[in-house]
């Protein structure tokens, strides 16, 4: 379908971001998967290029770019089957933490790596006993004078073993109101009593660095507060609007990547004399296909537009990622079949997509607190 949201600049940004793609990540790609976690040198390289928090401000190394450049770096790395760099997890959900919630200061003193690449982040919620209810949360926080003492464990932490920084979400205080006991602290990874548990083992996004953190009398300075104490839910539930919308982006572009080569597929295999694409079953399947498709990226540009725009969209937020994970792993699914057995073979990238497709219906909320906070919205 014709896209209204991107300009000429915008374009020319996509064009470069391919290349880069092309020439620094897709010859790695294999040996990333082998290693379980993406070379160092891609960050700074894309730090330099200016692919790393493309909408940051010139004052702290960025290049004044807005929303949009994040969602083209989304786009491009789904189209590349590029689901272990954690790029945008880092550029569009950890860093605007600080960019919003940080002190003059603060963004000051982080906010330059994180657009060069040599400071890597990583988001500490969630903890073996909680999941997605965060007001739940285990792990403390107490000051010690001109210090915080944290204590507590945290799991599924994307870029754990190789994080330069981590926003950890903490208890402060005991309270009536869970919600106002927890805050955001921000760890740099040389902190005494920072220990990097155990990097976890995956079905799928082999080459993306998933770890367990311990915090053992952790201390970092009181400076090291991010906003206020007790404001950490608020915060958290600010910032989920966009990374919702994230997950939403990075899997509609996937489903329209996988439906693109599973039509070239179809049409370059034959079967009794034929090109598989002439099969009526197999036309039915794609028209299904690029229908859901055609549908979730008319409704996702409309929200990337509004969001863009400052719009309060927790509950169309929440469909979009409801929607677009779901229609994802139906697409992948249905896709894979047209393959045959190839699709069961690693060779092929639709095998790839279909064991990454699965989390995405589970992290940044599962599919069924999505439900939840539609019908609280809705006024149920």
């Amino acid at each position: 379908m014709d896209r209204h949201l991107f300009s000429e600049e915008h374009e020319i940004f996509r064009s470069n971001f391919r290349q880069f793609i092309e020439t620094r990540v897709l010859p790695q790609q294999a040996k990333w998967r082998a290693q379980g976690v993406v070379d160092r040198d891609i960050w700074l390289e894309a730090g330099e290029a200016g692919f790393l928090c493309p909408w940051m401000q010139e004052e702290y190394g960025g290049a004044g770019g807005d929303f949009l450049h994040s969602v083209i770096v989304m786009e491009e790395l789904s189209r590349a089957y590029e689901s272990g760099w954690a790029a945008s997890l880092h550029s569009d959900i950890i860093v605007p933490y600080i960019h919003a919630f940080g002190s003059p200061e603060q963004k000051s003193k982080w906010l330059p790596g994180c657009v060069s690449g040599q400071t890597v982040t990583a988001l500490a919620m969630t903890e073996p006993g909680t999941g997605s209810d965060v007001a739940a949360i285990a792990t403390t926080a107490k000051r010690e004078g001109d210090e915080y003492v944290i204590n507590g464990a945290k799991t599924f932490i994307s870029n754990g073993m190789s994080c330069d920084l981590v926003v950890v979400a903490a208890r402060t205080a005991n309270s009536d109101d869970p919600h106002r006991s927890v805050s955001l602290f921000v760890v740099e990874a040389d902190a005494p009593g920072f220990i990097r548990s155990r990097k976890l083992e995956k079905m799928g996004m082999e080459s993306q660095d998933t770890a367990e953190l311990a915090f053992d009398e952790c201390r970092i300075p009181a400076g090291n507060l991010l906003g206020q104490e007790g404001m950490g839910f608020m915060m958290l539930m600010q910032q989920l609007q966009q990374e919702r919308l994230c997950v939403a982006i990075l899997s509609q572009a996937s489903a329209e990547k996988v439906l693109e080569d599973a039509i070239a597929y179809t049409q370059e295999r034959k079967a009794f004399g034929r090109s598989i694409s002439k099969f009526q079953n197999t036309q039915f399947t794609l028209a299904q296909c690029a229908t859901e498709i055609e549908v979730g990226r008319a409704f996702l540009d409309s929200l990337v537009g509004r969001h863009m725009a400052g719009e309060y969209l927790v509950k169309e937020c929440s469909m979009a990622k409801l929607w677009q994970t779901e229609m994802q792993g139906r697409i992948v699914d249905a896709c894979l079949q047209l393959y045959g057995g190839y699709g069961y073979m690693l060779e092929y990238p639709i095998s790839r997509a279909y064991v990454d497709a699965r989390v995405q219906r589970i992290y940044a909320g599962t599919s069924e607190i999505m439900k939840v906070i539609i019908a609280k919205q809705m006024g149920l």
